[in-house]
């Protein structure tokens, strides 16, 4: 099954899951934020050296919670992603930063006591790129005119190549614990990851790579406030 119809039917699914909850039991309803760091890079085809690239994001959220362990949450949050380049044996420095604007739609799985909870989330992942920056310490531009520069068995045409699509979807993935306080307040913790089913950049038979799709892990403090 192609990704775009995949991700269409867990959200099919996960709608489901939600209007068979609303039936059967009485749920509540909690909004809330959260911020962390994130590490991330991108996976090309053909291989480009890299190290992970460290980026910050912040969001919003919406749960809704059932009595039998199963929610759903949707988030809109701001995250940073990209990749960093690695040199071996020398001191260049590359990295492209991605600034996106995402929309996720979880599976909230939780378990625990009345004062603290484990959950794992899972489910689609659709977001938009608002933002890109480049830090370099040579001019990428003109790669010929550095004499030293490695770029043997190694493809540069990333370091200004335009982004081809804005547009990205994937899977996120998570876990974590939530302190529940007593006035309807609760803190949460979660590392999630996230898997990248487009990429960022053309992939035609004629274009350098054929695939370049992101990848992330994110560590995250939250809180939530039930209002139902």
């Amino acid at each position: 099954m192609k990704p775009a119809p995949l991700i269409l039917l867990m959200v099919m699914a996960c709608m489901g899951l939600m209007a068979s909850a609303q039936t059967h039991y009485e749920g509540n309803i909690a909004v809330g934020g959260k911020a962390g760091v994130t590490i991330s890079r991108l996976q090309f085809s053909p291989n480009v050296p890299q190290t992970m690239l460290m980026g910050m994001m912040m969001g919003a959220t919406f749960r809704y919670m059932e009595e039998r362990h199963f929610g759903l949450i949707a988030e809109l949050n701001v995250e940073q992603r990209g990749w960093k380049e690695k040199f071996e044996g020398f001191d260049y420095a590359y990295q492209r930063k991605l600034t996106y604007l995402q929309l996720p739609l979880l599976t909230h799985i939780y378990f625990g006591s009345n004062k603290f909870h484990g959950f794992f989330n899972l489910g689609p992942e659709i977001g938009y790129m608002i933002a890109s920056s480049t830090k370099s310490n040579f001019d990428y531009n003109n790669i010929g005119a550095i004499a030293d520069f490695p770029s043997t068995n190694r493809n540069v045409d990333q370091f200004t190549l335009d982004i081809h699509n804005r547009l990205d979807y994937g899977i996120s993935a998570g876990m974590g614990i939530e302190m529940i306080a007593r006035n309807r307040s609760s803190f949460t913790l979660e590392g999630r990851f996230y898997y990248g089913l487009g990429d960022v950049f053309s992939n035609h038979k004629k274009d350098t790579f054929s695939a370049s799709s992101g990848m992330s892990i994110m560590v995250t403090l939250g809180y939530m406030y039930r209002v139902k």
